[in-house]
């Protein structure tokens, strides 16, 4: 398995609290190469929380974190982080941006390049090499932070609820090119959504979670892509997750309205 988390609890609650309060409740869940996978449940079951875990931002409290075998003790570029507010340096060009993280790990200047250049055709930017992420659209910056999380070549690929800041056509756009652009690639993706339908759309598995900080169940997806929103399977899934939510006790607006109107 290419990631497995083990056991893992996390409460921001000082060791010394008479009663610590756990955002994580032994989260077990393992990810093959290759595998899509969406973290799903409705805002504060921890799906962020396991995210900056898996990303090494924060550490468990019990339990552990392992990239191919490897104990997660801090970030590391194995790990590649696409977050909701693009995080993108206003000061570098999208070249730049991309080639920041092959330039940190000493990777020689024409080999970046050829890198950099790769992952801007892979997300299609060519032709805006040169322009500041303050003359892009949303959906363009989205692309660069891709591309600069791809470019170093990361084992696991961890999304933050990425496409939560776009409308409604761009974030559809979007989820139709993070699929093209994983089926090219193939990392291991672990995908933060609160939106039923996108999970149902872009994944493998479905975790989904709990307000009581647990995993609650995982549902394979084992539907053709690219899917279609209004097939009766595609529904059959979306109506067998929203049960499972409201059952585990989160919520039943976890549905995404957006989402049925054909994303």
């Amino acid at each position: 398995m290419k990631l497995a988390i083990e056991d893992v609890y996390k409460s921001f609650d000082p060791p010394t609290a008479s009663h610590r309060r756990f955002v994580l409740r032994g989260v077990t869940l393992q990810a093959a190469q290759g595998e899509f996978i969406s973290l799903l449940g409705h805002s504060g079951c921890g799906k962020s929380t396991l995210l900056n875990l898996i990303a090494g931002y924060i550490r468990p409290d019990r339990g552990q974190i392992l990239i191919d075998g490897m104990r997660v003790d801090g970030p590391g570029a194995d790990r590649g982080v696409v977050f909701q507010e693009y995080a993108l340096f206003p000061w570098y060009t999208v070249h730049e941006n991309i080639a920041f993280g092959p330039r940190v790990r000493g990777v020689p200047a024409g080999a970046a390049r050829e890198m950099t250049q790769r992952y801007i055709a892979l997300v299609g930017l060519t032709g805006f090499e040169h322009v500041y992420p303050d003359a892009l659209s949303g959906g363009m910056k989205q692309r660069v932070g891709i591309a600069r999380a791809l470019a170093n070549e990361p084992i696991v690929l961890l999304m933050d609820e990425p496409f939560g800041a776009l409308d409604a056509l761009t974030r559809e756009a979007m989820r139709q090119e993070l699929l093209r652009i994983w089926l090219q690639v193939r990392p291991t993706v672990v995908f933060v959504t609160h939106s039923i339908a996108e999970a149902v759309a872009l994944s493998d598995r479905i975790a989904v979670m709990s307000l009581r900080g647990t995993l609650e169940g995982i549902m394979p997806v084992e539907l053709p892509r690219p899917r279609d929103p209004h097939t009766p399977q595609f529904l059959g899934h979306v109506k067998m997750l929203e049960q499972m939510l409201t059952l585990n006790g989160t919520s039943s607006h976890a549905r995404d309205p957006v989402a049925y109107r054909g994303e």
